[in-house]
């Protein structure tokens, strides 16, 4: 793509972003739904492997109701998609009225160890906000997320998250860091469940490629896994999990069991929601190439 077209992308982009920065949080996820259903009509591609993950996952699901809960899959990060174009408007004090209350005592126990604490999350709910509660509560976070394939939609998503003070740390290009913040005692922010190919664990039930990335730095540095997620109760408003500290022996733990039970702390929290969790994502593509399903 070349640099005027990128340079194009990147303004019609900041002009939307302006436009959900002047509304309230519930005029803009009313705004980002309404993209989300156009969008379920239009995108095939999505649509349909949204539906296939979920009669996969969900084998007793009838297509008719696939189909619903893909739409309401749609819907739902069309509501976070326009709560975090207006990020920039939002304070630290809506973000923590926003949320119930939400108990950080197993963050505390991790983080006390002295050894960086790996907060484990996922495309769920609205991860954006979950880093910005942690931000607003006084806890530094770095979060590792993977790069836009397009050099303008990455641009713009890197001013709205450092516009509220969130360090992102591109995806493979960034242990050093991550190494050193652990040691200084920070939380690094991981979302693990795209699809790779580094191994093959459990998944609801099928085997799905899973990075290893957390487990092994789990297993390097003794950092604890503190898996939490931010779920969506209504307009504008949240409710935060925190799962206790996950700690394995280096000696007599493999990489792999560690990643089945990630994948089996986010899958509980999905069966709980469904709809929030990033169906359209082809999430089994590795396993069904490595001919697992």
């Amino acid at each position: 793509m070349s640099s005027l077209t990128n340079s194009l992308l990147s303004f019609g982009l900041r002009r939307i972003q302006k436009g959900f920065e002047r509304r309230d949080v519930v005029a803009a996820e009313k705004r980002g739904e309404k993209f989300a259903v156009l969008a379920f009509k239009l995108d095939r591609k999505h649509r349909e492997r949204a539906i296939s993950n979920l009669m996969l996952a969900y084998p007793d699901l009838t297509l008719e109701a696939a189909h619903s809960l893909a739409l309401e899959t749609f819907r739902h990060f069309g509501r976070i998609t326009g709560d975090f174009l207006r990020s920039p408007a939002r304070s630290d004090d809506e973000v923590l009225a926003s949320v119930e209350g939400a108990d950080l005592t197993p963050y505390k126990q991790a983080a006390s160890k002295g050894k960086g604490v790996l907060g484990i999350t996922g495309h769920m709910g609205n991860f954006e906000r979950l880093a910005h509660w942690y931000q607003a509560n006084g806890y530094d976070m770095k979060v590792v997320a993977r790069d836009a394939n397009d050099a303008g939609l990455q641009e713009q998503v890197a001013g709205i998250r450092g516009g509220r003070g969130m360090i992102v740390l591109s995806r493979g290009n960034s242990a050093r860091t991550i190494l050193q913040s652990l040691r200084e005692n920070g939380t690094i922010g991981l979302l693990p469940d795209q699809n790779t190919d580094e191994c093959f664990v459990p998944f609801f039930g099928k085997q799905c490629g899973t990075t290893l990335g957390p487990a092994v730095l789990h297993l390097r540095t003794g950092a604890p896994l503190v898996p939490g997620y931010c779920i969506r109760t209504g307009p504008g408003k949240y409710k935060i999990e925190i799962f206790e500290p996950m700690e394995y022996s280096r000696s007599t733990t493999e990489p792999e069991q560690i990643m089945a039970d990630l994948n089996a702390v986010l899958e509980s929290v999905i069966r709980k929601y469904p709809e929030q969790w990033l169906w359209l994502h082809d999430r089994w593509k590795s396993a069904r190439r490595a001919h697992l399903l």
